[in-house]
Parts: C-alpha cells; sequence; structure tokens
C-alpha cells in the first residue's frame, strides 16, 4: 500500500537547511520517493502553521520508513537538525 512523508518546516538557517535539502531529495529519491509537494502555497486550516510543507508518495510504508532511518537520509537530516523547527510523519494511502 502506498504511504505518503509528510513533512511541515520552519527553517531557522537557511544556509544549513539547503544543505540539507541538496542532500535529502537523493536519498528519498534512491527510496523509490517521488515529491507531489514542495514549499507550494497552503491555507492552515487548523493546527500550528509551518511556512515550509512537503508531500513525497512511497511505494509502501516501510519504503518510507526505511528511507529516513538510512544512513543517506540521516546524513541530509544532520544538517536540518539546529537548522529547523519539523514535524514529520508518514500515512499510508489507499490510492
Amino acid at each position: 500500500m502506498p504511504a505518503l512523508w509528510i513533512a511541515h518546516v520552519t527553517v531557522t538557517d537557511a544556509e544549513a537547511y539547503g544543505r540539507y535539502a541538496e542532500l535529502a531529495g537523493p536519498a528519498i529519491a534512491a527510496h523509490g520517493g517521488k515529491f507531489l509537494a514542495r514549499g507550494g502555497r497552503f491555507v492552515q486550516l487548523e493546527g500550528k502553521e509551518r511556512p515550509r510543507n512537503v508531500v513525497a508518495r512511497f511505494e509502501t510504508l516501510e519504503d518510507a520508513v526505511a528511507c529516513y532511518h538510512s544512513d543517506a537520509y540521516q546524513a541530509a537530516l544532520n544538517h536540518a537538525r539546529g537548522a529547523s523547527e519539523r514535524e514529520l510523519m508518514v500515512i499510508e494511502t489507499d490510492t
């Protein structure tokens, strides 16, 4: 069953977060992830607003979780720690 990787982000250090983004994209693609949305327009209807929102689709929830725990993604994530406030979740979808 496909899964969506959904991140809500407030960037606090654009330079460091830019390095994260450069490395994270290839790590996500290497695990079959395809971006559906990256920082586009949005309307926050409930909850905490984050100015950057990202959605990627993976073939399975397990693929998305494996990506997160991969050495390549963790190396990218080292640049985001301290450079952003983030929430990240993976959810199965029926489409």
